[in-house]
């Protein structure tokens, strides 16, 4: 597996703190935070950026507000991760839109050699239109023929904020959304860093 460690251009965190991958579907062994994960076909663009969660709050920390992860959200997905990765408990968020849609078929795509066993929970807002029907009972059907349990439950969640709290009171382990919530989780990360919400298992996997 093709793995740097390098300042990314458009983000502005220093050396150290994000991994590129380029791979298009990981191994078992894939590890964020390791440079040695087996061998998977290359890619000429990166397939991840990996950036550890705990590296990534001293930077936010460094500064005297909130900054974004990324200065324009890009095409490569991010993951956030914390020291404890693992994909046992996933959290997708769908919010009706194909663009939900493609990004959670591009993260089965890329993990779905970790996930065979993993429990997932997917959180859909309560009123989906009849022209997105189909397409969500395809997500379901996609996400539960790859893991080995699957709930689906319905709430309007519209913030950060409220797939945090639901993830850390249900000792879920990886949130799938979109990066249109990149800043919003930057505000949350910077705010309530250990508090009483805080979890040392809970990575974000964000995408377009």
């Amino acid at each position: 597996m093709k793995v740097r460690s390098v300042p990314v251009p458009g983000f502005g965190l220093p050396e150290g703190v994000i991994n590129e991958f380029f791979c298009e579907r990981f191994p078992e062994s894939f590890s964020p935070s390791s440079v040695v994960n087996g061998y998977c076909n290359e890619k000429d663009e990166p397939s991840l950026f990996a950036m550890d969660l705990y590296k990534t709050l001293d930077w936010l920390h460094d500064h005297e507000y909130p900054r974004p992860l990324e200065k324009e959200p890009c095409n490569t997905p991010v993951l956030v991760y914390a020291p404890d990765f693992s994909t046992k408990h996933l959290l997708f968020h769908f919010d009706g839109s194909s663009h939900s849609a493609d990004l959670i078929r591009k993260f089965i795509t890329l993990f779905g050699n970790l996930i065979p066993e993993s429990k997932a929970t997917i959180i859909s807002p309560n009123f989906i239109p009849k022209s997105k029907i189909k397409e969500e009972r395809e997500i379901i059907q996609l996400i539960t023929s790859s893991t080995s349990e699957t709930s689906f439950i319905k709430f309007n969640f519209s913030r950060i904020g409220d797939f945090w709290s639901y993830s850390v009171k249900n000792d879920c382990t990886l949130l799938v959304t979109s990066k249109n919530y990149q800043a919003d989780l930057a505000k949350v990360l910077f705010h309530f860093y250990k508090g009483k919400l805080w979890s040392s298992r809970l990575s974000f996997y964000l995408s377009v």
